[in-house]
C-alpha cells in the first residue's frame, strides 16, 4: 500500500515513499512520525507500557482504541518474521499478532531509516523483567517456566524451530493460578514439517542457557528471591519439556484385553489440555498386544469446550476452573438431567456476568474477566473457610474489591492515558 497524501508528523515527500505491507492496513497508521527514528519518538504518541529487554529498539503506541508494537529491524527479517507470526497464528500456537512491514522511511534530510515491523501488543501480558519487579512469591520462577516450557512443546509439536528460546523473547498472561506463555519474538525462528531431535535438543539447550543468564541477572538486580536457585529453575525447564513431550508424543504397547488404557491415554492428554485429533492403533500378528501413539494433538481441550458452551475465549487454565464452577452450579441447581448448552446459558448470565458486572467499572480493567472470576473464586473459599460457612457470592466481591482488588497493579493493556482521558471502557 503506498501513501498518497501527507499527514501529520511527516512531510509529503517522504510519506508518498513509505511502503505499507498489512493484511488489513489501518489509515491511521499514517498520522505516525515515520520521519523521525523510533529511539527519538515523542511521549505525546508513546503508550506508557512496561518493555521487555530487546535487541532492537522496540516502542508502544496507542492506534485506534488499541496498542500496537513497534520494532526497529532490517527490512528482509521484518518481512521474514512477519510471515512467521501469521503462519504461528494459523496453526494457532500462542504468539503476538502481526500487523504490517512498513519500509521506505526517511528522515527530513531524505536518510535512510530502518524499516519496522508492527504488532498487536498482547492484552494483560507481561515482560518477565515487569513480573519480578512486583511482589511476587518465590514459586513465580517456577511457574514461569513451566509456562515457557509448555510453548516450547507447542511449536516443536508444528515444526517450529525457535533459535532464540528467552524469558525475555516471551509474554505471560495471568491462567488461573498459573501463567501462560507467548512467543513476541520469531526473527530467529523457523518452520519446518518437523523437526529432528538434535533440533529440539539444541533449541531446549539453548533456552536453558539463556532462562540461567536471564535469572542470574535478576539476581544481580535484587529483583530475585534468594531462595531461588537458577541452575535449578534452568533444569526444571528440560525436565518439564521432556515430561510432556513424552506424554503427548510416546508409543504404549500394552495387552490386547487392556484397551480400555486407549480411553487412559486420551483422557490423560486431556488433563494436560490436550486434544487427540488422531491416534496410530497397531496390533501385532496373533493380536495379543496393541500399540498405541498420538499422532495428532491439539492445545486448548478445556478452552475449546467453555468457548462452545459460552462462547468465552480465554486461557486453559482458567477455562478449567470456570467449567468447575459450571459443573458446581450444575449440581447446587439439581439439572444434572438438563442439556449442557442450556445450563451453561443460564450459569453464564446468572453468575458469571452477574459477577462480573458487581465489580465496580473503574476496577475491572485490572485484571482480564476470567482472570477476575477465578480469584474471586478463590477468595470466597478462602474467607467461608474463615467464617465456618459459605459466604454468599455478593459478599465475597465486596470482600474481594475491598481487601484486595484496589490494591492491585493495573494490569490491563490500555495504559498511558492522556491526562485527564478516560478509558472507553470507563464510559458508562
Amino acid at each position: 500500500m503506498d501513501a498518497p497524501t501527507a499527514t501529520k508528523g511527516t512531510t509529503v515527500q517522504n510519506l508518498q515513499k513509505l511502503q505499507i505491507t498489512a493484511s488489513a492496513p489501518d489509515p491511521a497508521i499514517l498520522d505516525l512520525p515515520w520521519s523521525i527514528p523510533l529511539a527519538e519518538w515523542p511521549d505525546e504518541v508513546l503508550a506508557a507500557l512496561p518493555r521487555g529487554i530487546s535487541r532492537h529498539i522496540v516502542r508502544f503506541v496507542r492506534l485506534s482504541g488499541r496498542v500496537i508494537a513497534i520494532k526497529e529491524i532490517g527490512e528482509s527479517v521484518a518481512y521474514r518474521e512477519f510471515e512467521l507470526l501469521r503462519q504461528l497464528r494459523k496453526l494457532e500456537v500462542p504468539s503476538v499478532v502481526p500487523v504490517g512491514v512498513i519500509t521506505g522511511r526517511q528522515d527530513a534530510h531524505g536518510e535512510r531509516l530502518e524499516a519496522v515491523l508492527v504488532t498487536e501488543h498482547l492484552q494483560f501480558s507481561l515482560p518477565y523483567r515487569a513480573l519480578y519487579s512486583q511482589s511476587l512469591q518465590p514459586t513465580t520462577a517456577t511457574r514461569l517456566i513451566d509456562a515457557l516450557a509448555v510453548l516450547m512443546v507447542r511449536l516443536h509439536l508444528v515444526g517450529f524451530y525457535w533459535g532464540d528460546v528467552s524469558l525475555s523473547n516471551t509474554l505471560f498472561r495471568r491462567d488461573a493460578e498459573t501463567f501462560a506463555a507467548y512467543l513476541v519474538d520469531a526473527e530467529t525462528g523457523d518452520l519446518h514439517r518437523t523437526l529432528t531431535p538434535g533440533q529440539r535438543a539444541y533449541d531446549l539447550d539453548l533456552a536453558r542457557t539463556n532462562i540461567i543468564g536471564e535469572l542470574m541477572d535478576l539476581a544481580a538486580g535484587e529483583l530475585l528471591d534468594e531462595e531461588v536457585d537458577e541452575v535449578a529453575i534452568g533444569d526444571r525447564l528440560v525436565e518439564r519439556y521432556q515430561e510432556l513431550w513424552n506424554t503427548l508424543t510416546d508409543e504404549e504397547s500394552f495387552a490386547s484385553g487392556d484397551r480400555w488404557r486407549v480411553a487412559a491415554r486420551i483422557e490423560r492428554l486431556n488433563e494436560l489440555g490436550f486434544d487427540v485429533g488422531e491416534l496410530d492403533i497397531t496390533t501385532d500378528i496373533d493380536g495379543t498386544s496393541v500399540r498405541i501413539q498420538p499422532k495428532v494433538v491439539d492445545a486448548g481441550h478445556h478452552s475449546r469446550r467453555l468457548l462452545r458452551l459460552t462462547g468465552l475465549d480465554v486461557q486453559e487454565n482458567q477455562a478449567r476452573r470456570l467449567l468447575n464452577d459450571l459443573d458446581s452450579y450444575r449440581a447446587a441447581t439439581d439439572r444434572q438431567n438438563d442439556d449442557e448448552e442450556f445450563v451453561a446459558h443460564d450459569w453464564l448470565r446468572e453468575v458469571y456476568e452477574h459477577t462480573i458486572q458487581s465489580v465496580p467499572r473503574t476496577m475491572r480493567r485490572k485484571l482480564e474477566a476470567a482472570q477476575l472470576f477465578h480469584e474471586i473464586l478463590d477468595h470466597r473459599w478462602f474467607i467461608s473457610e474463615q467464617a465456618g460457612h459459605d459466604v454468599p457470592m455478593a459478599e465475597a466481591v465486596a470482600s474481594y474489591v475491598e481487601h484486595v482488588l484496589q490494591h492491585r497493579p493495573d494490569e490491563k493493556s490500555l495504559l498511558g492515558l492522556a491526562p485527564g482521558e478516560k478509558d472507553p471502557e470507563d464510559v458508562e
